[in-house]
């Protein structure tokens, strides 16, 4: 009797034995089956983020193309310049303003008759619209002076461009532009440099510039990437 009763008392420590094992190996598998959902979640976002870089890519090169294809003849006359950034930038000083005034002159006037409303027509194509976050214009001055006092002369000067721009635009084209279009005086913050020296003539400038809802969106991936990095 007590002989049989060790042999019952062996067999139920091994039952207990399995049953633990099992356990383990079921907690395991679920384990396995969080980190697996969890890499996948992590995947979709990555792909997400790379269809944003891809759309703000794809907008960005489809637009500089239309800019260009568009101004291509005239670049040249108006002493102008459009770069990857989608920049239209004029940098011919004597055709722009009278020196340190701010009253646009009437080679610039005439300059923004022909550029302006088919920039405006562009950038209101269905295709960019909904996707257009701002559309700066910048004013630069050159170094020479106060900072502050060329802060006040490039930011007369923008807003200078920014009203008469308007006069020139139909009036649905105002209601839309009033949401993105800002002035921007920048003083001497942003010069044009050659070879390491300022290119005073080039750094008094109008620039013309876009931003994109896509720009945006890849700018917080790049700091939620950058967050994620630093946990």
């Amino acid at each position: 009797m007590k002989r049989r009763r060790v042999h019952h008392e062996g067999n139920a420590e091994n039952v207990f034995a399995l049953s633990t094992g099992d356990l383990m190996a079921g907690l395991l598998f679920i384990f396995i089956l969080l980190l697996m959902g969890a890499l996948l979640q992590v995947q979709e976002k990555a792909e997400q983020d790379e269809e944003i870089i891809r759309k703000y890519d794809q907008i960005k090169t489809q637009l500089y193309i239309d800019l260009q294809e568009e101004f291509k003849d005239d670049l040249k006359v108006w002493r102008a310049e459009i770069d990857s950034t989608l920049c239209v930038r004029f940098q011919e000083p004597s055709m722009l303003f009278d020196n340190n005034q701010a009253t646009l002159k009437e080679n610039f006037k005439e300059i923004l008759n022909d550029f302006y409303p088919r920039y405006i027509a562009i950038l209101n194509k269905p295709e960019y619209r909904d996707n257009i976050e701002e559309i700066r214009i910048e004013g630069h001055t050159d170094s020479n002076g106060s900072y502050f006092h060329n802060m006040e002369l490039s930011q007369n000067r923008t807003r200078a461009v920014l009203q008469y721009c308007m006069g020139l635009m139909k009036p649905e084209q105002i209601d839309w532009a009033k949401n993105f279009i800002t002035a921007n005086g920048l003083s001497s913050s942003h010069p044009i440099l050659r070879d390491g020296v300022e290119d005073k003539s080039l750094s008094r400038r109008v620039e013309f510039r876009v931003r994109t809802n896509a720009e945006k969106q890849l700018e917080v991936i790049t700091e939620k990437r950058a967050s994620n990095r630093h946990e």
